[in-house]
C-alpha cells in the first residue's frame, strides 16, 4: 500500500516539476524578448484602454455606410482572386498529383522532385511570396493571384498526392490486371473515388485564400486589403471598421457555403 502510494507521488511529483520547468522557459523566454525588443509590460496591463479605443473609433456609423459601395466591389473582387487561383491551382495540382505519386509514378525520382517542389513553394509564407512578386509584376491584380497560386498549388499538390496514395496499389493493381490502361485507371478508377476528398480540399483553401487575399491586397496595393488601409491611413476609422465587419462576413458565410457542399458530397 505505501509503495503504491509513493509511486503515485512521484508520479505527481514528476508533473509538477516538468510543468514547473516549461513555465520558467516560458517566463525567461518572455522577459528575454521583452528585454531585446524594448517591450513595456504595463501596456499589456493597460489593454482594456486599446479595446475601448477600438470600440468607440472602429464601430462602423451612419458616415461609414457611404462608402458601402466601393467596400463591396473590392471585397468581390477579392474574393474572385481567391477562387480563381485556388482552381487554377487545383488544376495543376492534381497533374503534378498524379505523375508525382508513388503508386503512379514511373519513376521514383520523379516523385521526390515534385514533392520538394511542392514543399518549397507552400513554406514559403503568403507574405514572403507577395513581396517577392511585388518586384516583377507591381501593384495590381496579377501580383496578388500569383501569390496566392503559387502557395496553393504547393499545399494542395501535396495534399492531393497523398490522398492518391492512400487509394492503395492494391485497387491500382486489381483495375490493371482487367486491361484498363493508365488513363483509364486514373479516369475511371482513382479519380471518381477520391472526387470528393479532392473537392474537400479545395473548399479548404478557398476559405483560406480568402483570408489571405486581404492581407496580400494590403501589400500589393488592390482589393479590399488596399480600401482598408487607405481608410484607416487616412483615419477614417468607421470606414475602416466597416471593411473588418465585411470581410468577416465574407469569411463565415463561405465556410459555411463550403461546410454545406461538404455535407452534400459526402
Amino acid at each position: 500500500m505505501n509503495s503504491n502510494l509513493q509511486q503515485v507521488n512521484h508520479f505527481f511529483n514528476k508533473k509538477r516539476f516538468r510543468l514547473s520547468l516549461i513555465l520558467v522557459i516560458l517566463g525567461l523566454a518572455y522577459a528575454g524578448a521583452s528585454f531585446g525588443l524594448g517591450f513595456q509590460t504595463h501596456s499589456l496591463l493597460n489593454i482594456q484602454d486599446g479595446i475601448a479605443w477600438l470600440i468607440q473609433n472602429f464601430i462602423p456609423n451612419e458616415a461609414s455606410q457611404g462608402y458601402w459601395q466601393e467596400i463591396s466591389q473590392q471585397l468581390f473582387r477579392t474574393f474572385l482572386v481567391a477562387v480563381a487561383a485556388t482552381t487554377c491551382a487545383a488544376i495543376g495540382a492534381l497533374f503534378l498529383a498524379i505523375i508525382g505519386a508513388k503508386t503512379l509514378t514511373a519513376a521514383i525520382t520523379v516523385s521526390w522532385v515534385i514533392r520538394g517542389f511542392s514543399s518549397l513553394l507552400r513554406n514559403i509564407p503568403i507574405v514572403a511570396w507577395a513581396m517577392i512578386l511585388l518586384f516583377s509584376f507591381k501593384q495590381n491584380d496579377l501580383t496578388g493571384f500569383l501569390a496566392l497560386f503559387f502557395m496553393t498549388l504547393g499545399f494542395l499538390t501535396r495534399a492531393f498526392m497523398e490522398t492518391i496514395e492512400d487509394f492503395g496499389t492494391e485497387k491500382i493493381q486489381a483495375l490493371q490486371a482487367t486491361g484498363a490502361t493508365y488513363l483509364q485507371v486514373i479516369f475511371q478508377g482513382l479519380l471518381p473515388e477520391i472526387a470528393v476528398a479532392l473537392m474537400s480540399w479545395i473548399l479548404y483553401m478557398i476559405e483560406n485564400n480568402v483570408r489571405d487575399a486581404t492581407l496580400v491586397g494590403l501589400l500589393t496595393g488592390t482589393g479590399i486589403g488596399f480600401i482598408f488601409n487607405l481608410y484607416f491611413k487616412s483615419l477614417r476609422y468607421g470606414a475602416a471598421g466597416l471593411v473588418v465587419l465585411s470581410v468577416i462576413i465574407l469569411v463565415v458565410t463561405v465556410e459555411l457555403i463550403s461546410n454545406l457542399i461538404g455535407r452534400l458530397l459526402s
